[in-house]
């Protein structure tokens, strides 16, 4: 079995988690980032981007980019208010009543379970590339008041992403394990948890290893999400009032101004004012229309208020449940990108009477939890005991419609409650059973998670027949229901059609559309890095070919230029055209054509570095090079201007390279130090000092510190209009010559001082 993870499948964000070495630690997406919005988008050409580059095409690319999906996940499209279905992208119902998001770019609708399958299998990846091995399985975290359809949902989308869901955890319960990892003294802590979307309060007993929820509340419709929302419509109402214009009717306009209250609100975390300003929001008759406006602290808590009396009812009734005060909590843990708001952190001060404690980070402690979730049960942590509650109370309609309560809100989990129930008319051979969830005292008041009916009951008086009816609540948090006939012993396990929106037929097909688009996703990656390394190489080429032309001249480049040049212009074209095959062929057609290229370079600077050993053995042995070199004297080293300024000339001690370099017998690697400093050149045993002492190279020629371009130039006999000539074309030379030599080519060479030279007159 592959590696576990721990998964925070959040509203905005999702992280994932995992424990290496005993301690949990959160792993970076490909883009290093350790938090992944929770978007995804698809493309102009149908590319799926996910994360921050889906979240950047959202003013451009709404109708394509799904975002906030977790508010629809295991819900019915009658079950949102109107301003939940108010987002850029489109929503609607299918037959049953399901919500669909369609996609105009692909010309298909997703369901919630498919857009968050997406972020999982997104999530899994960058943990596989990371740890060396495949995920397999994960721990997801969900809201701790999702009902059982909603838990259901997001373990068909752990399915759909290929993953085994090892455990539904709940958020608060998984923070609470990151917080209490390393904690060994017994403390009552509340966590407040405000996300993006949703909203949860749970209060724990911590000690020993042992984390025992103790009362859950919370709501799955208030969020982080629901305080820009506030800011979005102020400003829009406070445009219309002011341009005639509703930009809430523009879908661009509307993601504008999403992202601008998003950015106010963190902005007005740390600052008591902060400035709006949206240039070319909208457009009329007029013209171009701007906003720009400022936003207080203040203005924004009074916009809020209703939202924070919403934050307080949780509290009051997870404190209730647990029969405790709020002197009774030892600590409060606040979790959640939300919680960041001082408004909201003061909520928790007066309620609780306690300082919060920030020590973990909000955004990431879920995921840390789920991790660790994930070392329990992959036994790499020992001695620790979770004990959750189920957070709604689950029961069966009755006669009159009233609701029978078989497991309470609160109850620990896993557990398994039964009733007897029986019929309500004479020789009735069916019954029907209505599960439902919810704390109101009618059945139709409550979440319908589904309804079953019992065939073959005996004929018998309504009461007589005994129907035994258990649920089941796994460690989940997931509802099974089975049914027993005690009058002829015949057990039947029932599962519940509507927990879940996606039937099990659905899941399937999801799954399989899920891998085929994994492949279409992963060819469309390969085709682009094929482009990608396809542009590389004609960079690449053009460049090599501008080195060799300096290098080598203009003459050696030319015989490879045209055909370089006809073979980047048909990748080019393949590139244009999106020819694959081209792309292909044309690549390997360029890659040969510059290996070749690379093969002669590689075999010239050879061939030169033979040439120039084998002439300076020649000249050493047969005696003639005073000759040669006086046959050279007057046409090459004229340019003593050049060798007096430049190291890399005759001054240096490397005989004017540039100059000699396309000749027969001086190659610019002739008198490199290392052919005649310790061969040819030899101070004391080789050559005699007589050799040079009555030729033209006198003692001050070799002198970099005495010698003198006009004397020289007396002594040699050469004109000043002759070198002056020479000057000109040496610097014309320079540009078209071979390699240069490198620092450490460029010594100077040491020569004698006690030349013998009578004919010296300096």
């Amino acid at each position: 079995m592959g590696k576990v993870v721990g998964i925070d499948l959040g509203t905005t964000n999702s992280v994932v988690a995992v424990m290496e070495g005993g301690r949990p630690m959160v792993i970076a997406n490909a883009e290093g980032l350790r938090t992944t919005p929770s978007v995804v988008g698809f493309s102009k050409d149908g590319e799926k981007v996910i994360g921050q580059m889906a979240r950047r095409q959202t003013v451009l690319n709404p109708q394509n980019t799904f975002f906030a999906v977790k508010r629809f996940i295991g819900r019915k499209y009658g079950e949102l208010s109107s301003e939940l279905k108010r987002v850029p992208y489109t929503i609607r119902k299918d037959e049953f009543g399901n919500i669909k998001i369609p996609c105009p770019r692909l010309q298909r609708d997703f369901t919630a379970e498919e857009i968050s399958a997406i972020i999982l299998r997104k999530l899994a990846e960058d943990a596989s590339k990371y740890l060396g091995e495949v995920v397999t399985g994960a721990v997801i975290t969900v809201p701790a008041y999702f009902d059982d359809s909603q838990r259901q949902a997001t373990r068909d989308a752990g399915r759909i992403a290929g993953l085994e869901v090892m455990r539904i955890l709940n958020e608060p319960t998984a923070s609470a394990l990151a917080y209490g990892l390393d904690k060994s003294n017994h403390e009552t802590t509340l966590v407040f948890d405000l996300g993006g979307g949703t909203f949860d309060v749970s209060i724990l007993e911590i000690g020993d290893g042992v984390f025992e929820v103790k009362a859950t509340s919370g709501d799955t419709q208030l969020g982080g999400n629901d305080f820009d929302k506030r800011i979005v419509d102020w400003l829009a109402e406070k445009f219309l009032e002011e341009e005639g214009v509703d930009l809430r009717c523009d879908r661009q306009a509307l993601q504008r101004l999403t992202e601008a209250a998003e950015k106010a609100k963190i902005e007005l975390s740390v600052v008591n004012i902060t400035n709006i300003n949206l240039p070319f929001i909208t457009a009329t008759e007029d013209g171009p229309k701007h906003l720009e406006t400022h936003l207080t602290r203040s203005q924004f808590q009074s916009l809020c208020d209703d939202l924070l009396g919403r934050l307080r009812n949780p509290i009051q009734r997870a404190l209730g449940d647990a029969g405790l005060s709020s002197q009774e909590i030892d600590e409060v843990v606040l979790v959640g990108g939300s919680t960041r708001m001082p408004m909201v952190q003061q909520i928790v001060r007066t309620i609780i009477g306690l300082e919060p404690n920030q020590n973990v980070h909000p955004d990431e402690v879920v995921a840390v939890g789920a991790a660790i979730q994930a070392g329990i049960l992959a036994g790499e942590l020992k001695d620790m005991l979770l004990l959750d509650v189920t957070p709604l109370s689950i029961g069966l309609e009755t006669i009159g419609k009233v609701m029978k309560k078989l497991i309470p809100r609160n109850t620990t989990i896993p557990v398994r409650r039964s009733d007897i129930f029986s019929t309500s008319e004479n020789n009735q051979n069916t019954v029907e059973i209505h599960v439902t969830q919810g704390e109101r005292e009618m059945a139709a008041d409550n979440k319908s998670l589904g309804r079953f009916k019992l065939y073959g009951i005996p004929p018998a008086p309504r009461g007589i027949p005994q129907i035994q009816v258990s649920f089941d609540i796994d460690a989940n948090g997931i509802l099974q229901v089975t049914a027993l006939d005690r009058t002829t012993g015949r057990e039947q396990s029932i599962t519940i059609q509507g927990a879940s929106n996606l039937s099990e037929i659905e899941i399937k097909k999801a799954i399989q559309e899920a891998e085929l688009y994994a492949d279409i996703d992963r060819k469309q990656k390969e085709r682009s890095d094929k482009r990608t390394r396809a542009e590389a190489l004609i960079l690449q080429s053009e460049r090599q070919l501008r080195e060799v032309a300096l290098n080598f001249g203009m003459g050696f480049a030319r015989k490879h230029r045209q055909q370089i040049d006809r073979i980047c212009q048909e990748l080019r074209e393949s590139l244009k055209e999106k020819d694959d095959r081209g792309i292909s062929q044309a690549y390997v057609y360029l890659q040969d054509t510059l290996h070749e290229l690379n093969r002669e370079v590689k075999k010239h600077y050879a061939d030169s570095d033979e040439d120039n050993f084998f002439s300076t053995i020649r000249d050493i042995f047969i005696g003639d090079g005073d000759k040669e070199r006086d046959s050279y004297r007057n046409r090459v080293y004229s340019d003593w201007e050049y060798g007096r300024n430049d190291r890399n000339s005759y001054g240096n001690g490397n005989y004017g390279q540039d100059n000699y370099a396309n000749m027969d017998d001086y190659h610019r690697n002739d008198y490199r130090r290392g052919d005649y400093g310790r061969k040819g050149y030899s101070r004391e045993q080789e050559y005699d000092k007589r050799n040079y002492s009555t030729n033209s190279y006198d003692r001050d020629s070799y002198n970099q510190d005495n010698y003198n371009g006009d004397d020289y130039a007396r002594n040699s006999g050469l004109e000043r209009d002759i070198w002056q000539k020479h000057d000109e074309y040496n610097k014309q030379k320079r540009s078209s010559l071979g390699r240069r030599p490198t620092r450490k080519s460029q010594a100077r060479p040491t020569y004698q001082d006690n030349w013998d030279d009578d004919d010296d007159d300096w």
